[in-house]
């Protein structure tokens, strides 16, 4: 198969990372519990993720053409496998505040390489669908690994024995790194601009299109309600259904399996059904979960748990929104690169970026501040309002890209 190997390593460098940024949602759950802190104070490591991840894309994604997204992606790789040493004798708040930055810097560098890349190795708006919402597929998948894996390296009555699942973290980016270091890359790609002044005033000329700021809010929309819930769902799982800690960090993966399942199913029906259409019905959906099944899930009388088999069933339905809200981000990111000329798709990607790790780190911050002031039983109630939002702009987004293509 063509640029079969080079397909494998986007695969498989979106998986490491998966596992890296995500473990997040744990460690906040981590920090309260070994180093003392309340949750405002813990939910600050989104911010320590997300932000680096906004500079980085905002400065850094239109010269990638011209650095070459394999190097940009073999540094992304040496930097983690070195902050998941440092995590290991660290073993404080202050160290898992750099290994988010770092991941965060790293993985601005890994996204912009890959969605540009998806570009290069596909032909046609369906093939680059189906590559960009299996990739995103893998990436849930990697979230779910992340909440098996942690667990099965924290073991009850040794505070620090968790810390050396980032022994193996090392060892998987090390891996990674080998293999995208013998993967020849055959095409180079385009240059955005003449000269890196120009490159760079590429990201500012789509904000002045209508079709890229309506976009750049759903995207932002979309990653406050994904990340919110994502990241807080452990500490919601430990402090309302009074879960153990190792049956919180697990319970949360069906909300990661949910979310690949609804990205893979999503690549194949795209090609169909019009993706309005799968991106509204999806989001009603979503929204009758949070209204009709979240305060089920909350009065749920739970006894002796000890592991997901005594959990009642009810207690898994309220992460199945994640099949719902799969799809949206990748149909969206799909959308509108595949609406642009190649040269414009890093540029583009860093906008994706910059705006995604924004609303991922308001989300988490609001999600944290409404579990500490209205309690952890409330705090999901309020993805209700961006989800409204969002099925607003699907109307737009869809009208836009069908003026600009007639």
């Amino acid at each position: 198969m063509k640029n079969l190997s080079i397909k494998i390593s986007l695969y498989l460098n979106y998986f490491v990372f998966a596992i890296l940024l995500n473990s997040v949602g744990i460690v906040i759950l981590k920090s309260q519990n070994n180093y003392g802190v309340d949750e405002v104070q813990a939910s600050v490591l989104e911010a320590f993720k997300d932000l680096p991840i906004a500079i980085v894309s905002f400065f850094l994604a239109s010269f990638l053409p011209r650095l070459g997204y394999k190097k940009a992606m073999l540094i992304s790789l040496f930097l983690v496998s070195v902050a998941c040493l440092s995590m290991y004798y660290g073993n404080s708040f202050t160290a898992a505040k750099i290994l988010f930055a770092t991941v965060g810097v790293s993985f601005a560098l890994i996204k912009v390489s890959v969605y540009s890349m998806i570009g290069m190795v596909t032909q046609g708006e369906k093939e680059h669908n189906s590559l960009m919402s299996s990739i995103e597929g893998v990436f849930m998948i990697g979230i779910a690994v992340a909440y098996f894996l942690f667990p099965l390296f924290n073991i009850e009555g040794k505070s620090n024995s968790w810390l050396n699942v980032y022994w193996l973290l090392a060892a998987m980016s090390i891996a990674s790194f080998l293999f995208l270091f013998f993967t020849n890359f055959e095409k180079e790609p385009e240059i955005p601009g003449a000269n890196l002044q120009e490159d760079f005033s590429q990201m500012f000329k789509l904000l002045t299109k209508l079709l890229i700021i309506v976009f750049v809010i759903s995207a932002f929309l979309f990653v406050m309600i994904e990340q919110g819930i994502m990241t807080w769902l452990p500490s919601f799982n430990d402090k309302v259904l009074k879960l153990p800690e190792n049956v919180s960090i697990m319970m949360a993966s069906v909300l990661a399996i949910c979310l690949a399942i609804g990205r893979i199913f999503a690549g194949v029906i795209t090609q169909k059904i019009n993706w309005l259409w799968v991106l509204s019905i999806c989001t009603i959906l979503a929204m009758a979960m949070v209204v009709f099944i979240l305060p089920k899930t909350v009065n749920i009388n739970v006894g002796a748990i000890n592991t997901l088999a005594d959990i009642p069933l009810i207690g898994f339905a309220f992460p199945i929104v994640g099949l719902f809200i799969a799809p949206i981000y990748p149909l969206l990111s799909s959308v509108v690169l595949s609406a642009l000329p190649e040269r414009l798709h890093s540029p583009m990607t860093g906008l994706i970026v910059v705006f995604s790790a924004l609303g991922g780190t308001l989300g988490s911050r609001i999600i944290g501040w409404l579990f500490k002031n209205e309690g952890p039983e409330n705090a999901f109630y309020y993805t209700l309002l961006p989800m409204g939002l969002l099925l607003i702009s699907y109307f737009i987004l869809r009208k836009v890209t069908v003026k600009n293509a007639l």
